[in-house]
């Protein structure tokens, strides 16, 4: 029996139990992508290629499977790069799909001819090309292997229109064996261990920090267990929030820059020591503070410029074998004093920041916004933040209690990752409430996928805070700063959505409400908020630069 290219994409996709993909149609690609659709997947086209890679991301990292996104050759490809090198810094499992032109007609001039695998290498963890259409569930397994070893990443595979289009002789096909997602476990050594157990055994004032390794490790529960056995305080990425919610006793928020300062041992679970914690230096952290590392990567272990044990491994796994280890060597009732003083800084901080968050002046400071917002969120609800000082705004002031249930700009800084991010949340978990938090600035990136929710029936609920500009100005000197006023809101309803404009503090709250009936009936909805644009958010200053 004949089968052709387009035809084995379809297939293969669906042995790997891929059930929907991302794409913005364009040739030679639309074949594959009418043969996913005829199978039964999901395909959801979108306004621009780097928002498919963008869903893709958020996709994966809500339901624990890889993402898919495809797109046309040429600027097609290119245009879903910034998506593939956000997803390759979160370490998300993205599998894009690029077409590109026929290969039989190589160096000759063709239409859209550019190497594409070239250009996706430094954006991936792998990049191949199919060369022969018998080989394309091969590579297409290869590529899904690829996202899920080791460390997790974004792949990517060029379909050559002549691959694509071929017909050949279904025999002649390779058809590899799929068991699902090829998670290793490995195990720490024991030695090691055992020198992380006797630290933390010794230890006075422990600290936990985590990331989104224990979101691809599905470590949730390990971690939570091992934290409660043992009451250490736990902090974590931004976008690694929610492990423990985030009013357990073992939370101290307002207690960060004191509990890493002060601490004599910081386990590292599952999270790059990079800017975001300040590499482990003083003086934000103990310059004397042992530190314990747990990476399945042992590339991140040689990186660490500070660490005491590495513990080499899955973090699922790992985190057994210490709590194995640790029993009755380390005790929740070793740390009650240090647990105490964390609990009574946090309370005391947090009552002073809830005097800033119910700030009535107008225009609309931004982190009476925020409080507007955590006030409204259901406890489950999945917040995607984007801009620049709506996003730190929102990281100090909003909470996390689930999982996997925080997104945002992450390590690499990408803005219009969004609404992108929140769409792609939204189509793998339907039921859940997903709100997206946007700056003005950031919205005009992707804002166009609003379209897209209309088309797609992808209800959510989408806030911007309308500051004019990219960024606060204070003192209107920043070059290009300002991008006016616009009524985001009739935008949105000229596309389809619910809209509302607030200009005064007290109709936040009913705007919302209203803009969640839409969304509880199917309708995406968007609540354009006028808030100060001389509102500079303070924060810890992860990087020498900032906008």
């Amino acid at each position: 029996m004949a089968i052709t290219g387009s035809e084995l994409v379809a297939q293969a996709l669906q042995r790997q139990g891929v059930d929907t993909f991302f794409f913005l149609m364009g040739a030679p690609m639309l074949g594959a992508e009418k043969a996913c659709i005829n199978s039964g997947m999901r395909g959801i086209d979108v306004r621009h290629e780097q928002a498919a890679a963008m869903m893709a991301n958020a996709y994966a990292r809500v339901s624990n499977k890889a993402g898919v996104c495809m797109a046309c050759s040429g600027p097609g490809t290119i245009n879903l790069g910034t998506g593939m090198a956000h997803a390759l810094v979160d370490c998300a499992p993205v599998v894009a799909l690029g077409g590109s032109s026929p290969w039989n007609e190589w160096g000759t001039g063709a239409f859209q001819e550019i190497d594409q695998v070239a250009i996706m290498k430094p954006l991936t963890k792998w990049a191949e090309r199919v060369y022969e259409t018998r080989r394309i569930p091969e590579l297409i397994d290869l590529a899904f292997r690829n996202a899920w070893s080791g460390k997790p990443g974004p792949v990517y595979l060029d379909l050559p229109g002549d691959v694509l289009f071929a017909s050949i002789d279904e025999s002649t096909v390779v058809w590899p064996r799929v068991d699902g997602p090829a998670r290793a476990r490995p195990a720490a050594e024991p030695t090691a261990i055992e020198s992380a157990v006797a630290l933390l055994a010794a230890a006075k004032r422990p600290v936990v920090i985590s990331g989104s390794g224990v979101i691809w490790s599905q470590a949730g529960d390990e971690l939570k267990h091992w934290l409660e056995t043992t009451g250490m305080p736990l902090y974590t990425t931004p976008q690694g929030r929610g492990v423990i919610p985030e009013d357990h006793p073992l939370s101290f928020p307002n207690a960060r820059s004191s509990a890493l300062k002060e601490a004599d041992v910081v386990l590292v679970v599952g999270t790059r020591l990079n800017y975001v914690f300040g590499h482990l230096r003083p003086p934000r952290f103990n310059a004397d503070a042992k530190i314990i590392r747990i990476d399945i990567d042992p590339g991140e272990m040689a990186a660490s410029q500070r660490i005491d044990v590495p513990l080499v491994g899955d973090v699922q796994t790992v985190l057994k074998q210490l709590t194995v280890t640790a029993k009755d060597r380390v005790r929740a009732s070793g740390y009650g004093e240090w647990r105490e003083r964390l609990r009574k800084t946090n309370t005391e901080k947090a009552a002073a920041a809830e005097k800033e968050l119910s700030n009535n002046e107008t225009p609309i400071h931004p982190l009476r916004l925020c409080k507007e917002i955590r006030d409204f969120l259901k406890r489950d609800a999945i917040l995607s933040v984007d801009g620049q000082e709506i996003l730190n705004y929102g990281r100090q002031t909003i909470p996390t209690h689930v999982l996997g249930h925080r997104l945002n700009s992450g390590v690499f800084g990408t803005m219009g990752v969004g609404l992108p991010f929140g769409l792609g949340a939204k189509v793998a978990k339907p039921d859940a409430q997903v709100v997206v938090l946007h700056g003005d600035g950031s919205l005009g990136m992707n804002g166009l996928e609003l379209d897209t929710a209309v088309r797609h029936n992808i209800p959510v609920l989408v806030v911007v805070s309308l500051n004019g500009g990219w960024t606060g100005d204070p003192k209107k000197e920043k070059p290009g700063r300002d991008l006016g006023y616009t009524r985001y809101d009739r935008v949105a309803a000229a596309l389809g959505c619910h809209s509302e404009y607030v200009e005064k503090p007290e109709d936040i709250r009913p705007a919302l409400e209203r803009a969640q009936r839409a969304v509880d009936a199917g309708q995406p909805a968007l609540v354009n908020v006028v808030t100060d644009y001389r509102a500079r958010a303070t924060t810890v200053k992860f990087s020498a630069s900032s906008t």
